[in-house]
């Protein structure tokens, strides 16, 4: 007998158009079938750390030495970072877009070819998100100051606080935005504006979800975050293979149904055709022999019907 059942015999297999598993089981599923698929991904958009790293040593190293040099380096690195943070952003998508919807693909090959098609796109998407990043982390340190300054000299910070919440307010949209820019990006052809057009009604038609989302993904940082600060040795050697992937995992496999029922399946409808997505591992045309998975019955083989089997000692 084998480690996880008897091998030598055969189950009643797996039915054709069995039903879907529920979201929740489905996730776990995939989450196992394609784990290490997930830590080469996690591993992927860490490489683009290594233009940043560059720029700190840059900094580092050069500073004392030659300062103009060090600080053209020093910018000159991180402008490269910046400029590839969408389009790593887009490749990765596309992988775990894929993996949402079960499709095969040869990793490497799928991430440099959107990475190169949706370039333009995704650059001017990530280049946004460091804007806004940028404004965002400036006004958690100028506001505060601001509203404390305004008391000490009796004056009213409510002013400051409206346009803190409205920073703020601000910055959480294009989060929201982003959960469906790039997903948009790799597998629609529209415009850059209709892009962000749709994200932004997106992140309101489905609040629900991605509040959820952004909940669960931001409790998932918090925790790595946290062990970061209790065990820094040990969350240094597992930051390169998680968690960035498995949060994007999160985030496509909860937002990509939402851009196929607003954007992608009403494209189809109109055209009088079906989403080519919705078709995937269905048969297309006549079958010439029926699956019949889910009906046989369980096959035995001989040496289990007649008995235990030998001991081996």
């Amino acid at each position: 007998m084998g480690l996880f059942g008897n091998y030598e015999s055969s189950g009643v297999g797996i039915a054709k158009n069995a039903p879907k598993k529920k979201p929740f089981f489905r996730f776990w599923e995939l989450t196992g079938r394609k784990f290490w698929k997930l830590i080469e991904v996690n591993m992927l958009l860490m490489t683009l750390c290594i233009p940043v790293i560059g720029a700190a040593a840059a900094l580092y190293f050069l500073i004392n030495v030659n300062t103009g040099l060090a600080l053209a380096v020093f910018a000159l690195l991180l402008l490269t970072a910046a400029v590839l943070l969408g389009p790593y952003l887009a490749g990765c998508a596309k992988i775990l877009r894929n993996f949402t919807l079960e499709k095969p693909l040869f990793l490497f090959d799928t991430f440099k070819k959107t990475f190169v098609s949706c370039f333009r796109q995704s650059c001017i998407m990530g280049l946004l998100d460091i804007l806004i990043a940028g404004s965002v982390a400036a006004s958690f340190y100028v506001y505060p100051l601001m509203i404390a300054a305004a008391k000490e000299n009796g004056a009213s910070p409510t002013m400051y606080y409206v346009l803190f919440v409205a920073s703020l307010s601000v910055a959480l949209a294009v989060l929201l935005m982003s959960f469906y820019a790039y997903l948009m990006i790799v597998s629609t052809d529209l415009s850059m504006k209709n892009i962000l057009k749709n994200s932004l009604a997106l992140s309101c038609v489905a609040l629900k979800t991605n509040l959820l989302t952004l909940v669960i993904s931001g409790a998932i940082l918090g925790v790595f975050i946290l062990l970061t600060v209790l065990f820094p040795a040990v969350m240094g050697f597992i930051w390169p293979f998680m968690p960035l992937s498995f949060i994007g995992f999160v985030i496509v496999f909860n937002c990509y149904p939402v851009i196929q029922k607003y954007v992608i399946n009403p494209y189809y409808a109109q055209r009088g055709e079906v989403n080519p997505e919705m078709l995937h591992g269905q048969s297309q045309g006549e079958n010439v022999f029926e699956d019949q998975g889910g009906k046989e019955k369980p096959v035995e083989s001989k040496k289990q019907k007649k008995g235990k089997g030998k001991v081996i000692s």
